[in-house]
C-alpha cells in the first residue's frame, strides 16, 4: 500500500478536480472537492489519523460522501471513485497536464473536439494546423504549445535532485542493511549534488557480489530489470522510469570505485593526469605503477587517494573541474558550509497566501527543525493566482507575527519570527507595495513572477531597479527557471551580482527542488564579489523545510562557506543587520 500523508489526500482531491473539469461536471460538485482539499490544507491537527479512524464528522466542508471517500483513501491507499474516474480517460491524456500553459479547459476542448489524447497527437494537430479550428488556440498559443512540447522532450529522462532524493535514501539504506554489505554509497551526479540527474548510481563493497545484484533487482519499486550480472545490475523504477545502477566490488577496490564513479568525467581526467605525472595509472580498481621505481601505496579510503596525489580531499560537490584540483594542490579549498551551520531561514509561505500550513504550524515545524528564526514572506497582491496579500491583510499578518513572538517568549519557545513579504517586482521595476508599507516589515524578498517574456536588457534593468530600493533585503529566485519545465528568463547575471555587491542585496539560493536558483555555477563569482546568499526553502508547507538540505548541497557546489551565508548568522546578528 502506498504510504499516505495529508498531502497525499490533498493531491488526490486536486487530481479529482482536474478530472471532473475534464468531464465538464457540475461546478458545485467540482467545488466540493476543491474545498475539501482546502479544508485538509488548513486543518489544525492530524487530519490523516482522523480520516483513517473515520472520525471526520463535524468538520465543516467535508460532507458525508467525501468523508467516506477520504476514509477509504487514508485506510487503504486507494479510492475507488478516483480510480474509476481516471479509467474514463486514456492514460496518455494525463501527459498533457505536464505541459506549461495547458489547463483542464483547453485539454478538454482538445480531447472532445480533435480527439487529442497524448502529446504526440497534440503535436500533430499543431503542425497540421487543425488546432486552429478551436476557439482560443491562436497562432501565439500554438507556438507556446510547441515550445512546451519541445522543452518536455528536451528534459525527458531527467529528474530533479529533490524528485529522487527519497528513493535514493531508501535504496541506500536497504543496501547498507544487507548482511553481506560492508560499505555502501551513492555515486554519480547525485552525490555531487547536481540539480538534475539521469539516473542513480549505487556502489557496495561485498564478498558476495552476485547475491547483491540479485537482491537489487527484487526491490518492490522495480518495473523492469535491464541487466543483471555477477557484479552489475540495472533496474527501472517508478512509472517515470528512473534508472538505477548497482556496482558490487571488493573492499580493496571500494575507495577507487567510489572516486571513479562519483565523477565528474572532467574531474577524473584531471586526477588521472596528475597520477600519471607521478608515475601511476589510476582507474576504478586502484593505482598501477607505470615503472618499477614507483611504489604503490596502500589505500583504504577515498580521501587517501587525494592525499597520495598531494591534494586536499576534494568534496564531491566540487568535482566539476572548475579549479578545484588547482586549489587542492595549494591547500586553498574552502571549508564548505554544513547543514548544521544554518540557524534560521527566510522566504516561507503560509495559508495566508498559497501555503498549505498556518503561521503557527510553520513556526512550530521550524522550531522542531532546530531553527532559531524564521522569516515569513507570503506573496504580495499582484500574485493574485497565489492569493497574494493586499496592504490590509499584510499589516494584519505583521501584527499576528508580533503577537506570536510575544507568546513564544512567554512560553519559553526559542524561536523568533521575522515579518516580511515576497513582493512582486512589477514590469517597470517598481514594487507591489509602497515604501511606507515596506518600511514596516522586518525584511523583504523581491521576486519576478510575471511577465517573463522580456529581452535581457529590459529584464536586467527591471530587477536592478528593484534591488536599488533600500527596503529590499534579498532577491528571490533570480533567474525564474523551473527545472525541467521552464528555462531561465533572459537576464544578465553578472550585472545582477555586481548590483548586489553595490547595494548589499542578498541573493537567495532558492532551494525548492524545482528551482535551485541562483544556479550554483554563479556562486563563486558572487562570493568573490562579497555577495551573501540566504539559503531559503521557499516552503509552502512544513515539509518544505527539508529543502534546506538541498540548498546546502548547492551552496557547497558554489564553494560557499558559512561566512557567505546570511542565515548562518546568530539571531542577534540577523536582527542587527535587519535593524529590528
Amino acid at each position: 500500500m502506498t504510504k499516505m500523508t495529508s498531502d497525499s489526500l490533498i493531491d488526490t482531491l486536486e487530481d479529482i478536480v482536474l478530472l471532473l473539469e475534464l468531464k465538464g461536471e457540475n461546478p458545485f460538485k467540482i467545488r466540493a472537492y476543491r474545498n475539501g482539499a482546502e479544508v485538509i490544507r488548513n486543518f489544525e491537527g492530524d487530519f490523516l489519523t482522523r480520516a483513517k479512524e473515520n472520525d471526520l464528522k463535524g468538520i465543516k466542508g467535508i460532507g458525508d460522501a467525501l468523508q467516506s471517500k477520504l476514509h477509504e483513501l487514508a485506510s487503504t491507499g486507494t479510492m475507488t471513485f478516483y480510480e474509476k474516474l481516471r479509467g474514463e480517460f486514456p492514460p496518455t491524456l494525463f501527459e498533457l497536464f505536464d505541459l506549461q500553459g495547458l489547463g483542464p479547459k483547453k485539454i478538454r476542448a482538445l480531447y472532445e473536439t480533435l480527439n487529442v489524447d497524448s502529446i504526440a497527437s497534440l503535436k500533430a494537430c499543431c503542425e497540421s494546423g487543425q488546432i486552429s479550428e478551436l476557439s482560443g488556440f491562436g497562432k501565439k498559443t500554438v507556438e507556446n504549445i510547441l515550445k512546451a512540447i519541445e522543452a518536455k522532450n528536451q528534459y525527458a529522462g531527467q529528474f530533479t535532485h529533490g524528485d529522487i532524493a527519497g528513493i535514493a535514501q531508501v535504496f541506500l539504506q536497504r543496501l547498507q542493511d544487507h548482511p553481506s554489505v560492508s560499505q555502501a554509497t551513492i555515486c554519480g551526479s547525485f552525490r555531487r549534488g547536481k540539480e538534475t540527474s539521469h539516473d542513480l548510481d549505487f556502489l557496495v563493497a561485498t564478498k558476495e557480489p552476485a547475491v547483491l545484484t540479485q537482491f537489487f533487482t527484487t526491490f518492490p519499486e522495480v518495473v523492469d530489470t535491464l541487466a543483471q550480472g555477477e557484479t552489475k545490475a540495472s533496474i527501472l523504477v517508478t512509472e517515470r522510469g528512473l534508472q538505477c545502477d548497482l556496482r558490487a566490488v571488493s573492499n580493496e577496490h571500494f575507495p577507487f570505485a567510489q572516486q571513479y564513479f562519483s565523477g565528474s568525467k572532467e574531474h577524473n581526467v584531471a586526477i588521472r593526469s596528475r597520477a600519471k605525472s607521478q608515475g601511476l595509472s589510476l582507474n576504478e580498481y586502484g593505482f598501477t605503477p607505470l615503472n618499477d621505481s614507483v611504489e604503490v601505496p596502500e589505500i583504504y579510503t577515498e580521501a587517501q587517494i587525494y592525499e597520495h596525489l598531494g591534494l586536499q580531499f576534494v568534496p564531491p560537490e566540487l568535482r566539476e573541474n572548475r579549479g578545484e584540483v588547482e586549489a587542492a594542490e595549494l591547500g586553498q579549498l574552502p571549508r564548505l558550509v554544513e547543514l548544521e551551520n544554518l540557524r534560521g531561514t527566510f522566504h516561507n509561505h503560509t495559508t495566508a497566501s498559497d501555503g498549505r500550513h498556518s503561521l503557527e504550524e510553520m513556526a512550530m515545524a521550524a522550531h522542531e527543525h532546530g531553527l532559531q528564526y524564521l522569516g515569513i514572506s507570503d506573496h504580495s497582491k499582484s500574485s493574485f493566482q497565489a492569493n497574494g496579500l493586499n496592504e490590509e491583510r499584510l499589516l494584519a499578518q505583521v501584527a499576528e507575527i508580533r503577537a506570536m513572538n510575544e507568546q513564544f517568549r512567554e512560553r519559553g519557545i526559542d524561536l523568533h519570527l521575522f515579518a516580511g513579504s515576497e513582493v512582486d517586482i512589477l514590469k517597470d521595476g517598481s514594487l507591489d507595495f509602497d515604501d511606507d508599507l515596506l518600511a514596516q516589515l522586518d525584511f523583504c524578498v523581491a521576486s519576478v513572477h510575471q511577465p517573463l517574456n522580456m529581452d535581457e536588457d529590459t529584464m536586467t534593468k527591471r530587477v536592478i531597479k528593484a534591488m536599488e530600493n533600500e527596503h529590499i533585503t534579498m532577491l528571490g529566485h533570480m533567474s525564474g527557471r523551473i527545472l525541467l519545465r521552464r528555462d531561465a528568463y533572459p537576464i544578465n547575471t553578472e550585472k545582477i551580482i555586481d548590483c548586489a555587491a553595490e547595494t548589499g542585496t542578498i541573493i537567495e539560493l532558492n532551494c525548492a527542488p524545482k528551482r535551485a536558483d541562483m544556479d550554483w555555477r554563479w556562486w563563486k563569482r558572487a562570493k568573490d564579489k562579497g555577495v551573501r546568499t540566504s539559503i531559503n526553502p521557499d516552503a509552502h508547507s512544513v515539509d518544505g523545510f527539508h529543502n534546506l538540505a538541498f540548498g546546502v548541497k548547492w551552496a557547497r557546489k558554489g564553494w560557499l562557506t558559512r561566512e557567505d551565508v546570511f542565515n548562518c548568522l546568530t539571531l542577534e546578528e540577523v536582527r542587527t543587520h535587519l535593524g529590528c
